[in-house]
């Protein structure tokens, strides 16, 4: 088993050893049922200190490592998802709250992650450059150092896969600290899976923990870059702690994007789209649909085709029973999702399917007569609630969808494409998708936000991964020194 308790229980991953943190242990639950499924080891801000030393070391021999070692080692750990597929789902599905397809999804995206970053090492890593001295002149891509990656629970194998894969690829050793509710399947897997893939002692550690770790993790000098993806508030505390540090900062943030679906649009094929962005993992994703901006002419339509939907989707215990949506991660995340709901209805909206839960299950919701003043509109809701807003003109649908502080994804459903880019060009997104939802994720494609959703694409795709975690070096060869005056 590559997820034997018998190795990470009251475990860290430090040094290349399963050893006990610091700060003790503590429970890993089930949202679905509250089963207890485990005990692991959480770290401490002093663990970070010992890690971040050990990594420093281990970092320069493997920087050195020759290119096709590095690579054969990414290509193993991406035969390592496949292999091990069922148990690591199994994990994805108790300890996340993932449906199956979801889980299966992040080991797909995994295993991609992993061959791209293979490709990585091979890559030409600088370029010549012209001189008006008798000299040869380039520039050189070198590795960072020592990277942090701060990952967060919704999608915590993606999540982390994204930054350590390439990072690790590069030559550089990465400090992972999951989020302390799935640390099982976002850190424990990742660290198994590059210990069986030949991953020398110390270049991968996996460190569980609470702010104080992920602070220590941005401030320790001899980290150079953080990967962070989470809140926008958690985000810009990393980057500005990382700017007082005068650190790189990569940081994935908070969403809350819209789907504009316009008057040709054909509604059957809008609200199934619709009801996949907002739905799809209990919409505990970053890109979910967060905002429907629907036509005048097709808005009733559209909300009751979207409330059907919901009334129809089965919620419940995904490693038990056949449904579309599970558990929210723990009671605080439920609450929250039901704050905006109550007060987004005290505001004048219309619960027009859902709004209610059960334990930690909360049924697929729809919000009609949405205002721009409706707390769901406003806010960043991180749970399977689908506003919608209706809209007269295409510059309205501008002004409504850029009435967000955020930037990460958007949708437009038109039949006439031309007039959906157009429309798109007006909208500033990290991410958008002509005729279809918000919510997609590929290995070898740019991700990233703008404005209070990041600091644009940071993942994704050979030149994106090598801007994060390389630093460019200016190097220049003479045959002998000059002369100088003096």
């Amino acid at each position: 088993m590559l997820l034997d308790d018998k190795l990470w229980t009251g475990n860290i991953f430090l040094g290349g050893e399963w050893r006990p943190g610091r700060g003790g242990t503590y429970d890993v639950t089930e949202p679905a049922t509250g089963a207890v499924l485990g005990r692991i080891g959480r770290a401490t801000p002093e663990d970070v200190t010992e890690a971040a030393r050990i990594a420093a070391e281990a970092q320069r021999a493997w920087a050195d490592t020759p290119h096709p070692r590095r690579a054969a080692i990414l290509r193993r750990a991406a035969q390592l998802w496949t292999e091990h597929a069922d148990e690591i789902s199994g994990w994805n599905v108790r300890e996340v709250g993932a449906i199956p397809p979801m889980a299966g999804f992040a080991l797909h995206v995994a295993e991609q992650e992993c061959y791209e970053a293979a490709g990585l090492p091979a890559r030409p890593y600088g370029e010549l450059l012209p001189s008006e001295e008798p000299r040869l002149s380039m520039a050189r891509r070198v590795p960072a150092g020592v990277v942090a990656v701060i990952a967060p629970f919704n999608v915590p194998i993606i999540l982390a896969i994204r930054s350590v894969a390439p990072a690790l690829a590069l030559g550089n050793a990465v400090l992972l600290k999951p989020d302390p509710r799935t640390a099982v399947t976002g850190g424990v897997t990742l660290a198994r899976i590059f210990e069986e893939a030949g991953l020398p002692p110390g270049v991968l550690q996996m460190l569980p923990g609470a702010a104080d770790v992920g602070e220590a993790l941005v401030t320790d000098p001899h980290v150079r870059v953080i990967s962070f993806t989470g809140s926008t508030a958690a985000g810009r505390r990393v980057g500005a702690l990382a700017g007082e540090h005068l650190k790189r900062a990569h940081l994935e943030l908070g969403g809350n994007s819209a789907l504009v679906v316009l008057a040709d649009a054909d509604v059957e094929g809008a609200v199934a789209a619709a009801s996949f962005g907002s739905w799809f993992h209990q919409g505990q994703i970053c890109m979910t649909t967060g905002r429907h901006l629907v036509h005048a002419s097709v808005y009733d339509r559209f909300v009751e085709a979207l409330a059907a939907k919901a009334a129809n989707l089965p919620v419940g215990d995904p490693s038990r029973e056949q449904v579309v949506l599970g558990p929210i991660i723990d009671a605080g995340q439920r609450d929250k999702i039901h704050s905006v709901v109550t007060r987004s209805a005290d505001s004048g909206a219309r619960i027009a399917a859902g709004g209610t839960f059960r334990d930690l299950f909360y049924s697929p919701t729809v919000l009609a007569d949405v205002s721009g003043d409706t707390p769901a509109f406003r806010e960043e809701i991180f749970g399977p609630v689908a506003p919608v807003i209706r809209f007269g003109d295409d510059d309205e649908a501008v002004r409504l969808a850029t009435a967000s502080e955020y930037g990460l994804s958007l949708g437009i459903i038109t039949r006439d494409v031309m007039r959906g880019l157009a429309l798109a060009d007006r909208i500033p997104t990290g991410i958008v998708h002509i005729n279809d939802q918000t919510v997609g994720d590929e290995a070898n494609s740019p991700f990233g936000g703008v404005a209070a959703s990041g600091t644009g694409s940071r993942f994704g795709g050979a030149a994106a991964n090598v801007e994060a975690f390389t630093e460019t070096r200016w190097v220049t060869l003479r045959d002998k020194p000059p002369a100088y005056p003096f």
